[in-house]
C-alpha cells in the first residue's frame, strides 16, 4: 500500500493528528503516526528541564526515526514501490523537510507550519529566548557546533536534494510560532516542481484550517495516485 507518515507537532501527540489519519486511511493509504522524542508514549519518567532547549535534539531524532520507520516498511514488505510521503505539522513539518534532505525514499512531502529555513529559524529561538531573560544553558561555541550540525538537514542549503520532489505546503500569515517570514522568501523556490502546491491563509494562525487539511489529503491522494481496492 502507499505509506504515509504524519508526525504531530511540538507538545503534542500522535492522537492529535487522527482525523489527517483517518482521511488518508479511507483514501487507501497505510498512515503511522509516530510519537516524537519525549511526546506521548515516549514521555520518560525524568524529562529534560525544558524541552525548549532539546527543541532540535527531537527534530534529529525525527529525521531518524523516519528513517527506521520506512526501512521497517520495506522489510517487512508493507509499501508499494514509489509511494512514500511524509507530512506533519509545525514541528512535524519541519521534521518533513528534514526528512526530505536526508532520504531519497521519500517521494513526496506535506508541510504545515514549519520552516524549511532550520538555521535561521534556530537562532530566531535563541534571540527570543534571550530576549525574554532566559539564560541559555550552553556556551556560544556550544550553540554554534548545535547550529553546524542543524544546517545539515536545512532544506534552504541543501535544496538540490529535494530533486524536484513535489510538496504540499501551507501557512498562515498570522501565525506567531513560526513566522511567516521563515516560509514565504523559499515558497517559490521550493514548488518549482508543477505538482507542487502553496497555500495561505490570513485568519488562522498556528493552527491547521479546515480548507488546508482537506486541500493536503486530496493533494497527497493525487500525487501517489492512490487506487482505493473495493471488495
Amino acid at each position: 500500500m502507499p505509506l504515509f507518515i504524519f508526525i504531530h507537532g511540538y507538545t503534542s501527540a500522535k492522537e492529535h493528528n487522527l482525523h489527517f489519519a483517518y482521511s488518508l486511511a479511507e483514501k487507501g493509504f497505510r498512515v503511522i503516526l509516530p510519537d516524537a522524542l519525549h511526546h506521548g508514549e515516549r514521555i520518560v519518567s525524568n524529562p529534560p528541564k525544558s524541552m525548549d532547549y532539546d527543541f532540535w535534539n527531537i527534530v534529529h531524532q525525527g529525521i531518524q526515526d523516519v528513517n527506521t520507520i520506512i526501512d521497517w516498511a520495506n522489510d517487512n514488505e508493507l509499501v508499494a514501490e514509489g509511494q512514500i510521503a511524509v507530512g506533519g505539522t509545525s514541528m512535524g513539518a519541519i521534521i518533513t523537510y528534514g526528512s526530505l534532505v536526508n532520504n531519497h525514499e521519500i517521494n513526496a512531502g506535506c508541510a504545515l507550519m514549519g520552516t524549511p529555513a532550520h538555521e535561521k529559524f534556530a537562532r530566531w529561538q535563541i534571540e527570543r529566548i534571550q530576549k525574554a531573560g532566559y539564560e541559555i544553558p550552553l556556551t556560544m561555541n556550544e550553540l554554534e557546533k548545535s547550529i553546524a550540525f542543524i544546517k545539515d538537514y536545512d532544506l534552504t542549503m541543501n535544496i538540490e536534494k529535494l530533486n524536484n520532489r513535489p510538496l504540499f505546503i501551507w501557512h498562515s500569515e498570522v501565525d506567531a510560532v513560526i513566522p511567516y517570514e521563515f516560509a514565504k522568501p523559499y515558497v517559490e523556490t521550493l514548488t518549482k516542481n508543477s505538482q507542487s502546491v502553496y497555500m495561505n491563509d490570513k485568519t488562522s494562525g498556528h493552527k491547521v484550517s479546515r480548507a488546508a487539511y482537506l486541500n493536503a489529503v486530496e493533494w497527497i491522494t493525487q500525487q501517489l495516485k492512490v487506487k482505493k481496492e473495493t471488495v
